[in-house]
């Protein structure tokens, strides 16, 4: 969840810095022509340029992405994984919430699980140094368990030897 709301904040503020540089650029260009500062006119009409073209966007791809945050709910909290579910609950038809889940598989805001057609399921992959492993050491005879490279004895501190 964490993922999809930093994305969804990004989003949020690009759209309010837009609004205000559009907003803030409309003052600018008639008090740098009155006062013969045209720098001030040229950034006012800049920021207006950009902010009449671009606010619209940015709130446009900010309420497209809203759901993604919904469906990331739907799999992680409320533990629906079929495309036909999540459709249901959420009042959206199959192929957008398989648009959605494409979109959130690519951003990467559903680590731990994996879409097998329409089902989405947990991913059980896990990577080799990230496996527990069993080991007695040499030096003091203590059997205990480590992950990773670079073990080392809990008991007497010597490195564990593959």
């Amino acid at each position: 969840m964490k993922e999809v709301n930093a994305y969804l904040n990004k989003l949020l503020i690009i759209a309010l810095i837009m609004t205000v540089i559009f907003v803030g650029g409309i003052p600018m260009i008639p008090i740098g022509a009155v006062n013969e500062i045209w720098a001030v006119m040229g950034v006012g009409i800049a920021f207006v340029a950009v902010g009449f073209y671009g606010t619209p966007i940015a709130w446009s791809v900010y309420g497209s992405a809203r759901p993604l945050k919904r469906i990331v709910a739907a799999i992680t909290e409320e533990h629906l994984y079929t495309v036909q579910e999540i459709a249901a609950q959420l009042s959206m038809n199959e192929k957008n919430v398989r648009a959605h889940l494409d979109k959130c598989f690519n951003k990467g805001f559903l680590k731990g699980y994996k879409r097998e057609g329409d089902s989405i399921v947990l991913n059980e992959n896990i990577a080799a140094d990230k496996r527990e492993k069993f080991y007695e050491c040499p030096y003091c005879g203590a059997k205990f368990t480590y992950t990773g490279d670079n073990a080392r004895c809990p008991y007497c501190g010597s490195p564990v030897k593959r």
